[in-house]
């Protein structure tokens, strides 16, 4: 992004590019002030990879796609710069709790609450540790999952926060038969099954797990375990 760039000419240049993806307004408004946000704390911060008002456009719709399958109450896990848990919030008014681990991701996620006038929770944790919490685990109807690991390590650290019957929906491109194959079996294990998979633009895909019974205590395993040695791989 050129440093020279204002900051209310990113915003109508997001409100532009979101306009030319079809998103209506007023949302669009609220997402594009939501994106400028994210630019300007980018200069400072390194929220997040995209750095143009365009790539930003691509990552605010991308995570409208998630918004027809959460559910109050809704976490996501891992949500860096916000992606998808403020659109979601933007687009439903459903309030999220953000697992954040970065300390300085997780600060700009509390700051982004008011700034936008949303209500929802941030817990600065890795999500191996939040899942143990009584108050977060098995408490959710929704978790949403975006680029944190594999798709079976993503199994592990989303279905423990889910009530049983809850849905995590895993946001996800090309998958390799192995993959398949490993998160069939991971989810064995977790109590979960794939319920479907819905095919978006490209190789981008919403893989849809429900939580069928109560997840084994020891899930997740410690921190950095589930992406280092995903289960049944």
């Amino acid at each position: 992004m050129d440093s020279s760039f204002e900051p209310a000419e990113s915003e109508r240049a997001i409100d532009a590019a979101l306009a030319g993806r079809g998103v209506e307004p007023p949302l669009r408004s609220s997402l594009a002030r939501y994106g400028r946000l994210v630019l300007e704390a980018n200069r400072r911060l390194n929220v997040t990879g995209a750095r143009t008002s365009t790539a930003l456009a691509e990552q605010l719709t991308d995570s409208l796609t998630v918004v027809p399958f959460v559910a109050a109450p809704y976490l996501d896990v891992g949500s860096g710069a916000g992606f998808p848990a403020i659109p979601v919030a933007l687009a439903s008014g459903v309030e999220p709790t953000m697992v954040e681990a970065t300390l300085k991701k997780a600060r700009f996620l509390e700051s982004l609450l008011p700034a936008l006038g949303l209500s929802g929770s941030v817990v600065a944790e890795r999500a191996e540790l939040a899942a143990h919490r009584e108050d977060l685990r098995e408490q959710f109807s929704s978790v949403t999952c975006r680029a944190v690991a594999g798709a079976a390590a993503s199994a592990e650290l989303t279905l423990p926060f889910l009530k049983i019957g809850g849905l995590a929906i895993l946001q996800r491109g090309a998958m390799e038969r192995e993959e398949r194959v490993a998160l069939d079996d991971a989810l064995l294990v977790l109590n979960g099954a794939v319920e479907a998979e819905v095919m978006l633009e490209g190789a981008r895909r919403l893989v849809l797990l429900r939580k069928n019974a109560a997840t084994h205590g020891r899930f997740p395993r410690r921190p950095g375990i589930p992406s280092r040695r995903p289960l049944c791989q």
